[in-house]
């Protein structure tokens, strides 16, 4: 149920209702954290943007609508799923490094990544 390695990030998304955890275990995790939620409170494992050697610190966002969320990758991409299906939307390529952060746009439909090669990439989710 839990991560099987170190927990890199956590978000909370934008409605209050659930929890965003990324890990080096190679999952991005949803869990329900409602009050008098159900015992097991994971709603969905998110696979598709593993860890490298490094094992750095990769960080997860929410949109701002709470619809999709995105995480650094160690492969050197950005990965976002859709949180209503988690199914994975966008595989975004363009570091030469570790993706360490990303962040949308709380206005547009704009991404941002920041990668140990020193570079920050903003791309347009059309």
């Amino acid at each position: 149920m839990g991560h099987q390695d170190t927990i890199t990030s956590l978000a909370v998304s934008p409605d209050g209702t659930t929890l965003l955890s990324n890990s080096a275990d190679n999952t991005v995790k949803l869990w329900n954290i409602q009050p008098f939620a159900p015992a097991n409170r994971l709603i969905r494992s998110l696979e598709g943007a593993p860890q490298s050697f490094e094992k750095n610190l990769h960080r997860a966002a929410w949109s701002a609508d709470g619809q999709r969320v995105g995480a650094g990758s160690g492969d050197r991409t950005v990965v976002i799923w859709d949180v209503g299906t988690g199914l994975m939307g966008w595989k975004l390529p363009g570091h030469t490094g570790s993706v360490n952060d990303v962040t949308f746009s709380p206005t547009e439909p704009i991404i941002a990544s920041a990668s140990t090669d020193r570079k920050i990439i903003v791309g347009e989710l059309v």
